[in-house]
């Protein structure tokens, strides 16, 4: 009988609060609307998470056909948990997001859903 144990120095929570927190974001367009929600985070949200101290790592659209016409996903990279706390409060309530969401969504709302994932680098993970 093999029997294999595992002892981690710290707990995947300790984890989130000691170190970097990445950020797992899927953001489901309303029928239409995926190009200006792109259009969005190309010319705005981007620098704007940057300013609130939100990481950039990378921006994808699924290749499977149900959902390549309205999903956006995303990741994001915090130096913890309670930075990602700040930096959202701060982009939520910063007023050139304000006028940037005004402003795309004129013309109705043009994001159906969010979903989000936080997750910590494992010890072997090539993003630390």
């Amino acid at each position: 009988m093999l029997t294999i144990a595992f002892t981690l120095a710290l707990s995947p929570l300790s984890l989130a609060q000691s170190g970097p927190v990445y950020e797992l974001r899927t953001y489901t367009s309303t029928p239409g609307n995926l190009d200006k929600l792109l259009a969005r985070f190309r010319d705005h949200t981007m620098r704007i998470f940057e300013k609130h101290g939100m990481s950039n790592i990378g921006y994808w659209v699924p290749v499977d056909p149900e959902k390549s016409g309205n999903t956006l996903i995303y990741i994001l990279k915090h130096d913890s948990m309670e930075a990602a706390t700040a930096s959202w409060r701060a982009f939520g309530s910063d007023p050139e997001w304000a006028q940037v969401a005004e402003a795309s969504n004129r013309d109705g709302q043009i994001l159906q859903s969010v979903v989000r994932e936080y997750m910590t680098a494992t010890d072997f993970s090539q993003m630390q």
